[in-house]
C-alpha cells in the first residue's frame, strides 16, 4: 500500500474517531440534562440561530472542521495518484507458451498514467513504457495495451 493510500487512511480513521468522541460527549449532556428531570414545558423555544461562528481554537469543533479540510485535501490528492491497475497476459511468439508476456496500465482518476509491457521470447525480454494523457497515447498502442487501457476506461466510466 503506498504511503499515500496509507495516510489518507490514517486521516480517515482520525476524523471518525474524533467524530465518535463528538457523539459521546453530545450523548452525556444530553442524559445529563433528562436526569435532571426538567420538564418540557419548562425548556424555552430555541431562537435561530444565525450563521455559526467560527470555533475556538483547540476546542473539538474547531478540530473537526481542521479534520474535515485536510480530508477534502487529502481525496483531492488521491485523485492524482497512480491507483487503478489492469494487466493483460499473452503468448507474444508462437513458440513459447505460458503466457509469459504482459501488458500492464497504471492511471489516476484522470486517466493520466503509462502503459508496461514485456515481451518475452525464448531468447531475451524486452519492455516498453508509454505515457498515457486521459486514456490517450501519443505512442502507438498494440492491441494488448489497448485492451489494458480500455478496461480501465470502462471502470473509470462506471458510476
Amino acid at each position: 500500500m503506498s504511503s499515500t493510500l496509507a495516510g489518507a487512511f490514517g486521516v480517515a480513521a482520525l476524523f471518525v474517531a474524533v467524530l465518535a468522541l463528538v457523539f459521546a460527549i453530545q450523548a452525556l449532556r444530553a442524559r445529563t440534562v433528562s436526569s435532571d428531570q426538567v420538564s418540557p414545558a419548562a425548556l424555552p423555544e430555541p431562537e435561530p440561530q444565525p450563521a455559526q461562528p467560527e470555533a475556538k481554537p483547540g476546542t473539538v469543533k474547531s478540530e473537526l472542521r481542521k479534520l474535515g479540510k485536510d480530508l477534502e485535501v487529502t481525496r483531492g490528492e488521491l485523485k492524482e495518484t497512480l491507483q487503478h491497475l489492469a494487466v493483460v497476459r499473452y503468448d507474444a511468439f508462437g513458440e513459447t507458451g505460458g503466457k509469459l508476456s504482459w501488458s500492464m496500465a497504471i492511471l489516476d482518476d484522470n486517466g493520466d498514467g503509462v502503459v508496461l509491457t514485456s515481451i518475452n521470447s525464448r531468447a531475451d525480454a524486452r519492455t516498453y513504457a508509454k505515457e498515457i494523457k486521459s486514456f490517450t497515447s501519443e505512442s502507438k498502442l498494440s492491441p494488448e495495451e489497448e485492451e489494458a487501457l480500455e478496461t480501465l476506461r470502462k471502470e473509470s466510466e462506471q458510476p
